[in-house]
């Protein structure tokens, strides 16, 4: 029953309208609206590869074999014939210690990509070897690769966290081929083909149970610890973990089309979308490169020439020294780091943020708005009164209910279903037919049966004495004579209540529930959970212009955030400034439309995912503000002759360090 709302008040009273939330099965696939930005982070320290920390301790321990002994007997090996003893020690430790730093600049000069941080490094240490300073050189390119591999460490285990979801990746899948079982890859079963899941292994496809039934653990899905118990005509997913008996399943989505497949996917682009403050950054480095470049040439070549008695080694090691602190490595390096320790951090709580923009956007959000059933509520109707009118009987209500239930797929019309529990002979339903908005109408028996909302009632002419009833209401009718009603109950989440006052404590100014159900339950609901504003009897259509009213009236820097099921708010998740996908595993909609992919069912998470928004925005600014004013104060020291080379680098690699560390807390 899908109504459309008018408003009606004929014969007894004024009353509410159909119950029935709008479920359009919408599967929206526009793009977001804000989904057209696709950046990847060129960075040489962005490695694609694994991260392995004993590959990279080996050259380390040699490097410090070599460097060591460097700077121990630097003066006798610098009194050596030509200082040979010097360079066979330092220059190996140079060229393996900053290898990486040369083979990329070169490579990016080939390229026209001439200003970046690896052409300062490489100008600065080999200006550094002309004037005869090796130590500092080699100082430079290590304490650059022990920095590197600082980031490397945290990088890895932000994606350790998200790659946590990738675990629920399955290997193969057991296909039952003339009666035999055969192990192949989950991407080439077709549909329709039947697989079998034994005890202990995860299901590779979303598919129908045709025989079995078992208990599952979708923890690695949903972060639900609880199993979940599965019977025969139920739909599992892919990345379910059997806990029992053996499943037989009927394959309904190619591997690629599964929900699990788009997540995966998801996971692995999550950095391709960045936010302002990454852009402005790489920007930033753009411009800020060939300007420092410039103005070490200027400290190099002009005060010798313009002042008395200015020597050109002492000012060409000023100069060196001003390239290596203006390095923006430590910019370059920890603002990205931050927001992908966002997303490892809010991944780690079971929220999937496809883009550190998102997480951007999430610290402006001031108004949120909730779909109802399924987001505030758990989506599990049970039919908790039965009344009959007229002489009947409750027995006799529900199985009438029941039969003509029998051909709805809907939430309401399975409860009516289980809590009826007998045999229903749907052969004893004829002319059945939905009338959109109102509710079913159907001959049993040679007797019309009309089942439907208090509206339906109202337009048949029927006389009935009740019409304000709080929660779902199926009335029922034979031969136009009222035969009473069925209350039927949508329970609400047990941290619903929590999550709406966390949302006003971090400072969210106003939250809204848009509903398809009934005035008396959106108001009773919005009621019990303390919602600032509600909005009922709205068609998906409805719920859009209710969400463009609040994007035109959101304060002037402030964000509209909207949650749903994913099933019918596809839409509406489009529209918003951010759209959160609430438990919407089991919906393609909700994964490719969403911003944020809450994998549990819990409202909380969307205060939890402001939080880390909130205190990943204040990392990147900490790092921001703290690499620009050491740098300021060092680039100072360094015009001056105060700063040696060692101050230097710890301008550059400290900075970089302490900013790396920095924006690892993001993850905790």
């Amino acid at each position: 029953m899908k109504p459309k709302i008018h408003s009606e008040s004929d014969n007894c009273c004024h009353c509410g309208h159909d119950d029935r939330e709008n479920h359009n099965h919408n599967h929206h696939n526009d793009s977001h609206h804000h989904h057209d930005e696709n950046h990847n982070h060129d960075h040489n320290h962005d490695h694609g590869g694994e991260f392995n920390l004993k590959n990279e301790i080996f050259p380390l321990v040699l490097i410090f074999g070599l460097y060591t002994p460097g700077i121990i007997f630097e003066s006798q090996l610098h009194n050596t014939f030509y200082s040979i003893g010097e360079y066979l020690l330092f220059i190996p430790a140079y060229l393996l210690s900053g290898w990486s730093v040369l083979k990329t600049a070169g490579r990016n000069i080939l390229r026209g990509r001439v200003f970046d941080e690896t052409f300062l490094m490489t100008v600065a240490t080999l200006g550094a070897i002309a004037i005869h300073k090796l130590p500092e050189a080699v100082g430079v390119m290590l304490f650059y690769k022990i920095g590197e591999l600082f980031q490397d460490i945290a990088v890895s285990r932000s994606r350790n966290s998200i790659k946590a979801l990738l675990e629920i990746r399955p290997n193969y899948a057991n296909i039952q081929i003339n009666g035999e079982i055969k192990k192949v890859s989950p991407e080439t079963v077709n549909i329709g083909e039947i697989i079998v899941v034994k005890p202990g292994e995860k299901i590779p496809l979303d598919g129908e149970i045709i025989e079995g039934n078992s208990q599952v653990d979708t923890s690695a899905l949903t972060g639900e610890s609880v199993p979940r118990t599965v019977r025969t005509g139920e739909i599992v997913l892919a990345g379910m973990l059997n806990k029992m008996g053996v499943l037989t399943i009927k394959v309904t989505k190619l591997f690629d089309e599964s929900s699990i497949a788009k997540i995966l996917d998801l996971v692995q682009n999550a950095r391709s979308k960045k936010a302002a403050t990454e852009k402005f950054i790489t920007k930033f480095a753009r411009y800020y490169t060939p300007v420092v470049v410039l103005a070490s040439l200027a400290v190099a070549l002009l005060p010798p020439l313009l002042i008395p008695g200015a020597t050109a080694s002492e000012w060409i090691y000023r100069g060196l020294i001003l390239l290596v602190i203006s390095c923006p490595c430590g910019l370059v390096i920890s603002i990205p780091l931050g927001y992908f320790g966002g997303i490892g951090g809010a991944a780690k709580q079971g929220i999937l943020v496809k883009g550190s923009t998102f997480l951007d956007t999430l610290t402006t959000v001031d108004t949120v708005v909730f779909d109802k059933t399924g987001t505030l509520t758990k989506g599990v109707f049970k039919v908790v009164k039965i009344i009959p009118k007229n002489g009947g009987n409750e027995q006799e209500l529900l199985e009438l209910a029941a039969k003509i239930e029998s051909h709805s797929n809907h939430p309401i019309a399975q409860s009516i279903r289980e809590a009826y529990q007998g045999k229903i002979d749907a052969s004893q339903v004829r002319d059945y037919q939905e009338i959109a908005g109102y509710g079913i109408s159907a001959q049993v028996e040679n007797q019309l049966v009309l089942v439907g909302s208090d509206r339906l009632l109202h337009k048949e002419n029927i006389v009935h004495d009740v019409c304000n009833i709080e929660g779902t209401v199926i009335h029922l009718a034979v031969n136009h004579v009222y035969v009473g009603y069925i209350a039927i109950a949508d329970e609400l989440k047990s941290d619903a209540r929590e999550a709406i006052q966390k949302l006003k404590r971090i400072g969210v100014r106003k939250t809204v529930m848009l509903t398809g159900d009934n005035q008396a339950i959106a108001s009773h609901v919005a009621q019990q959970l303390g919602i600032d504003s509600y909005e009922a009897e709205l068609l998906p259509e409805e719920k859009v212009s209710a969400i463009e009213k609040l994007l035109s009236t959101a304060q002037q820097h402030g964000k509209v955030a909207f949650i749903g099921d994913g099933i019918n708010d596809a839409p509406v998740i489009a529209r918003a400034d951010v759209g959160m996908a609430m438990g919407g595993l089991g919906s393609d909609a909700a994964i490719e439309t969403a911003d944020v992919v809450i994998m549990t069912d819990s409202p909380l998470k969307v205060a939890e995912a402001i939080e880390i928004a909130r205190k990943t925005r204040t990392i990147v600014w900490q790092n921001i503000i703290f690499a620009l004013v050491i740098k300021s104060v060092f680039i100072g020291l360094g015009i001056f002759g105060i700063a040696t080379m060692w101050e230097a680098v710890f301008a550059d690699v400290g900075v970089a360090l302490l900013a790396i560390f920095n924006a690892t807390r993001v993850m905790n």
